[in-house]
């Protein structure tokens, strides 16, 4: 049910991001292409995984996980982001969610990973209660913080000169 992505299934994950972002209300923000999540995954130095959820009898792909490993200066140790979690409408409820996130656990228990870590959509009450139903504990007093486009590009110009933007 559950397998790491492969070179092959990049296309797939691609059409199902579009999907995911369909389903944020945040589709126009989608915008990368199967060349860069080719290169992000399989390229001289992948950025991200990808697990797949297939159907057991048909084979046909039911949802995805891409995530990646971060550090905390806290615990001293490496975690686990997850960037995207999604099962298409028609398989939920069928233990694919679950299934991926479980991989997921056992892919931090496996690498001594001590956190595993995501964000939620504060409107998604319905996925609010799943993650709730697995022991997820809510950061409430956490917010999260986006720089991007001009602001970036703004606060980028006051770096100090002379700085090794390499």
């Amino acid at each position: 049910m559950i397998r790491a992505a492969t070179v092959n299934d990049v296309a797939e994950i691609r059409a199902m991001i579009r999907e995911l972002a369909e389903y944020e209300r945040s589709a126009e923000q989608a915008r990368a292409t199967e060349e860069q999540l080719r290169e992000a995954m399989f390229g001289e130095h992948p950025a991200v995984s990808a697990l797949i959820a297939e159907d057991d009898e048909t084979g046909e792909t039911m949802g995805y996980a891409l995530w990646f490993p971060h550090f905390s200066s806290w615990t001293g140790t490496r975690g686990m982001h997850l960037e995207d979690l999604y099962v298409r409408p028609r398989a939920r409820g069928g233990g694919h969610g679950k299934a991926l996130l479980a991989s997921l656990a056992a892919i931090c228990e496996q690498r001594g990973y001590e956190r595993f870590e995501w964000w939620v959509l504060a409107w998604n009450q319905s996925t609010i209660d799943f993650y709730k139903s697995l022991g997820v504990d809510f950061l409430d007093e956490w917010r999260v913080c986006r720089l991007s486009g001009e602001p970036l590009s703004e606060l980028a110009a006051e770096a100090p000169a002379g700085l090794d933007r390499s």
